[in-house]
């Protein structure tokens, strides 16, 4: 049976239009459980489009949670909640794609809505009153952060797009004990080279889904002897698509364990740029290409995802693997992006930092999580086992 979620949604302008934020939660329905929270400052803004970037923000959280899950969204907002349960015509121009990228995160079969009274919608309203105060002061807001906190946060140049948490510490080596206890060890490996590899084509979770060249299956070999030799994993988790689930299959055989598929670790969808080069790109859609290159909220071209979109995802999926593997070391095979993401956030990075780092097929990189919220950076894209 597929696991039930409420997605609680909200968003305010102060001015209408306004300083604008939003706040969702996700919890599980059968115990009220918070699995999730998401809330951005989203600079001047209607109250109305608030309340649907907050939608869109909770379904994405639900998602990143379990894809198949089944979503009621309960909501203080009429009109968000008539207009997406198909009652009300969408009239404002504004609204249309809003509503449109919230029927695109889940199937519609699997997400209700229902009208609740705003005094049952306090913890949304929370979050994105705490995301316009962060917003107001020029700080980033910070999931269990307080109004009375954000004195001493730290300010950022631009409200960004993922709820970014201060990720988590960790001890010398991939598993040793520190005086926090024993950390959570993420091992992220990248999957081996496929046919586009060597041809530097963007390849995301949106084109033809490759298979592992010759190539690709001896790096995937390779590397799943130096990592049995080391024997420190104790699970195996693969992004789903055809090349991270043929390399953590050759992995885990070496291992003797069993390989766990998790939704958000796959790699971004690049659009229309799927199987293309940089500079193909370049020739195309110059615009394009150099909005992409300056911000992690710009997409690429043909309704790919922004780096933005992945941060958060993986920050969702990083949780919750944290929850189910702590104090664990565990071997996630995924992509460049989702590596890079991991990496940055535990290192408090810019997102452009994303360009800055090298990451070659079926390298190992690793970071350890301490129980206290911090995160530590101990290898990366590591090759040695290749040579």
């Amino acid at each position: 049976m597929a696991p039930r979620f409420i997605v609680e949604a909200d968003g305010g302008s102060r001015g209408n239009p306004g300083p604008a934020g939003y706040g969702a939660v996700v919890l599980d329905a059968a115990t009220g459980e918070a699995l999730a929270e998401a809330a951005e400052y989203i600079g001047t803004a209607t109250n109305n489009v608030a309340e649907y970037r907050g939608l869109i923000a909770g379904l994405e959280a639900a998602k990143a949670i379990d894809p198949a899950a089944e979503v009621q969204v309960r909501m203080d907002s009429k009109l968000v909640v008539e207009q997406m349960s198909g009652r009300w015509k969408i009239k404002h121009p504004d609204m249309r794609p809003l509503a449109a990228r919230a029927r695109a995160v889940l199937p519609p079969g699997q997400v209700s809505y229902a009208w609740i009274p705003r005094e049952e919608n306090k913890h949304a309203d929370r979050l994105a009153n705490e995301a316009m105060d962060a917003g107001k002061a020029g700080r980033q807001w910070e999931a269990g952060a307080s109004a009375a906190a954000l004195a001493a946060a730290k300010p950022v140049a631009e409200p960004l797009e993922e709820p970014l948490e201060e990720p988590r510490p960790a001890p010398v080596g991939w598993a040793a004990p520190a005086d926090l206890g024993t950390p959570t060890t993420f091992v992220l490996m990248r999957h081996g080279e496929t046919a586009l590899t060597p041809q530097k084509r963007f390849s995301g979770s949106g084109g033809s889904d490759p298979e592992l060249s010759p190539v690709g299956l001896h790096q995937a070999e390779r590397a799943g002897r130096a990592l049995a030799a080391r024997g420190t994993i104790e699970a195996v988790v693969s992004s789903p698509m055809r090349r991270c689930r043929e390399t953590a299959a050759a992995v885990a055989a070496r291992l003797g364990l069993e390989v766990r598929v998790e939704e958000g670790l796959r790699e971004a969808d690049f659009g229309a740029w799927e199987g293309l080069t940089f500079a193909e790109v370049r020739e195309r859609w110059p615009d394009d290409l150099d909005a992409w290159l300056a911000s992690s909220k710009a997409s690429p071209t043909g309704g790919g995802e922004s780096f933005a979109a992945v941060a958060r995802r993986v920050s969702l999926t990083r949780d919750k693997l944290l929850a189910r593997y702590a104090g664990r070391t565990v071997l996630l095979v995924t992509h460049v992006t989702p590596v890079k993401t991991l990496v940055r956030l535990a290192l408090g990075a810019p997102p452009e930092s994303l360009f800055r780092m090298e990451l070659s097929a079926a390298s190992v990189s690793a970071v350890a999580y301490y129980a206290d919220g911090n995160a530590s950076l101990r290898l990366l894209n590591d090759t040695s086992h290749l040579r």
